[in-house]
């Protein structure tokens, strides 16, 4: 998750390739811990618990305290003048390595102690446009339906825009348009596809870069091809010309879910950074819900034939499709063609919910996000004051022997204008967000 999202006075819980975690702010070592979100005493979960006075991890069951490390801290039932039992191994949480990394938390997915100090070996990797203080940055995270593999193929398929985000998106138009939404044949090409991703090209825009196994990158400049170099050090250094990436961390989360984590870093337009960044939200949620049931739908159908046919399955004779013939094809050379879930599912996808479950984006982004999470509380206030106020004009007209029906008309004129405001306070925002876009 990105830090500016989590709250540091309590515990997370999260789920990470079908593992449950808990992610909390270890205030003695100024540093954010992910456990494996369970008690060692009967396996309740830590995430439901608090951070004491004294920076623990507490859990809320019997109120078993856990330091940084894993190590049990003190244990109410536990006679002081008795043996030490919370000294013991079996007493301990397992820990996953972790580190804060363009201000989002990873983790290694493996507690056994040979891990111990794999952050220090590998890190992360590296995006010079995250770490430039050069460039304003808009991120977010959403958890979605579908699982990693149809997430990445979406963000690598520039040719669906016009089409599933009709009216949504801008796109440049064919000065002679087949038909109503102006799709045209998309160039995509790969350079070179190894077990660190690979790197493509679009003729029209610039390039792509899939940093295996979790990264989709986009950006406007060209690439320089230089031999057998890491992939991550292939691209053109920056330019003082106008720059924008969109970087993409695709999380999987378990069999038919997804985490989106989104960062897009530009060197210009400062005034967006001053956006209230619920607003940048509501957009890109648009976005993702636009063609979140198309994506639904068609992982279920690619499970029904089998993961290992859809190179029969699908037919996909264009260029446009190349991103996705690539990753299909990493993902079954470099990855056994699935996500490895350690045993903790056996890949197969939950049962369908009524749609509207789907598109509840509170569930998928708003109660996670605190940024939308406070506006959406803040605007439900202002509801209740101007209900109350409503009530107030009545009882005004009553007790003043005013005339009651220009009283209600008050009233209901106050939820009315409240109702707008939502409305072209979004609208509003959003027009210009798109304008100023277009001028760019």
């Amino acid at each position: 998750m990105p830090v500016c999202d989590l709250d540091k006075r309590a515990p997370h819980a999260k789920k990470v390739m079908g593992l449950d975690i808990v992610v909390w702010w270890d205030k003695n070592e100024s540093s954010w811990r992910v456990f494996n979100d369970a008690c060692p005493h009967r396996l309740a979960p830590l995430s439901e618990g608090r951070i004491d006075q004294w920076g623990r991890l507490q859990c809320v069951y019997h109120g078993w305290c856990f330091n940084g490390s894993g190590n049990c801290n003190f244990i109410p039932q536990a006679p002081p003048d008795g043996p030490p039992v919370s000294t013991s191994k079996k007493a301990c949480v397992a820990v996953y390595p972790s580190t804060v990394h363009h201000d989002i938390v990873w983790f290694w997915p493996n507690t056994d102690p040979q891990y111990k100090d794999i952050i220090l070996k590998k890190q992360p990797p590296f995006i010079p446009e995250l770490d430039d203080p050069s460039y304003i940055k808009i991120t977010g995270s959403r958890d979605l339906p579908y699982g990693y593999e149809v997430l990445i193929e979406n963000l690598m398929d520039p040719a669906h825009v016009p089409y599933a985000h009709y009216g949504i998106m801008r796109t440049r138009q064919p000065k002679v348009k087949a038909d109503r939404e102006g799709g045209s044949p998309v160039e995509l090409s790969i350079k070179k596809l190894d077990i660190d991703g690979f790197i493509g090209n679009q003729v029209q825009f610039g390039f792509n870069k899939f940093i295996a196994p979790c990264i989709s990158y986009a950006d406007s400049n060209p690439v320089i091809d230089q031999g057998d170099d890491a992939i991550a050090d292939t691209e053109k250094k920056p330019s003082m010309q106008r720059r924008e990436a969109l970087i993409f961390f695709c999380v999987p989360v378990s069999p038919g879910n997804s985490r989106l984590i989104w960062a897009i870093p530009k060197n210009y337009g400062v005034w967006i950074a001053k956006v209230p960044r619920f607003i940048h939200h509501s957009v890109t949620n648009i976005v993702l819900d636009s063609d979140l049931y198309l994506l639904y739908r068609e992982e279920r159908k690619i499970m029904e034939i089998g993961a290992s046919n859809w190179q029969k399955a699908c037919f996909v004779p264009a260029k446009s499709d190349a991103f996705v013939v690539g990753f299909r094809k990493w993902l079954n050379k470099y990855a056994g063609g699935q996500v490895d879930w350690r045993g903790n599912y056996s890949g197969t996808l939950p049962p369908t919910p009524p749609r509207e479950q789907l598109l509840d984006r509170y569930w998928l982004h708003v109660v996670n996000c605190p940024s939308c999470n406070s506006a959406y509380k803040g605007l439900n206030a202002l509801e209740v004051i101007l209900q109350f106020a409503s009530l107030a004009f009545i009882g005004i007209a009553g007790a003043t022997k005013h005339n009651v029906y220009t009283m209600v008309a008050m009233a209901v004129m106050a939820e009315m204008e409240f109702q707008e405001s939502r409305i072209l306070l979004l609208s509003s925002a959003v027009i210009e967000y798109v304008v100023e876009g277009e001028k760019t």
